[in-house]
């Protein structure tokens, strides 16, 4: 809804199965999980019999083709669904979890994220930039969470209200104030860069890329206590 489209897509080892690197694929950005235990992890291949001897340790599987072939009409009209917005992503992939193992769609959905899974998995050990992305991103949604965390005064992060209305409007408030702080850090974090380059004074977009505007250590989250002089 931002109008900004998704290059990559950072999340931590829970994110890490094969449907949801199927349908990030399908949806044309991609899914970058930070790998915890990389050596347990198996690649899969469309022809194990031609696999080198030196990996063959090192595949779990066979990529069953004929199950993509088969269901591939299903699997663009889900993309379609997705990409329509007739169904979000999240949706489609609690049902895809709910699927007994032999529904066919679901299956040739795994076999799509395999081959994804695969391909990622031999990139990020190739690409020693791509595993600092993705700490950087990681580091910035926790970032996020600790500002929320911070703004949790009180009752220290429970939600103790007994109503699903209640629940809701407890974590939008919590999403409100979060987003009024960060809207006030970056305007002042806008008006202190056009500050800097009338002054003449250096201003890189390659440092600018790095800066966040979730800290709060200037904001007084607790107000300020002023008592008036008798």
């Amino acid at each position: 809804e931002t109008g900004r489209k998704i290059k990559e897509q950072y999340a931590d080892t829970g994110g890490f199965t094969d449907h949801v690197f199927a349908v990030t694929a399908l949806l044309g950005f991609q899914f970058i999980p930070r790998i915890r235990d990389l050596p347990s992890k198996r690649l899969y291949v469309f022809d194990p019999a031609i696999t080198p001897k030196e990996l063959k340790g090192l595949i779990g599987g066979k990529i069953r083709e004929a199950l993509i072939i088969a269901n591939w009409p299903d699997i663009l009209r889900s993309a379609a669904t997705m990409v329509a917005g007739v169904m979000p992503p999240s949706q489609l992939l609690r049902k895809f979890a709910a699927y007994p193992r032999q529904h066919a769609l679901a299956e040739a959905l795994k076999e799509i994220g395999r081959v994804e899974r695969t391909l990622f998995i031999l990139e990020w050990a190739l690409d020693a930039d791509m595993q600092r992305r993705a700490q950087i991103g990681l580091n910035k949604g926790e970032a996020h969470h600790a500002l929320k965390n911070a703004l949790r005064i009180g009752r220290q992060g429970e939600i103790r209200d007994r109503t699903t209305e209640g629940q809701h409007f407890r974590m939008a408030g919590l999403n409100l104030l979060a987003a009024v702080i960060i809207y006030w850090n970056t305007k002042h974090l806008g008006q202190a860069v056009t500050s800097r380059r009338r002054a003449g004074l250096d201003c890189s977009p390659d440092l600018l890329a790095h800066i966040s505007p979730l800290g709060w250590a200037h904001i007084l989250l607790t107000g300020e206590y002023r008592w008036p002089k008798l």
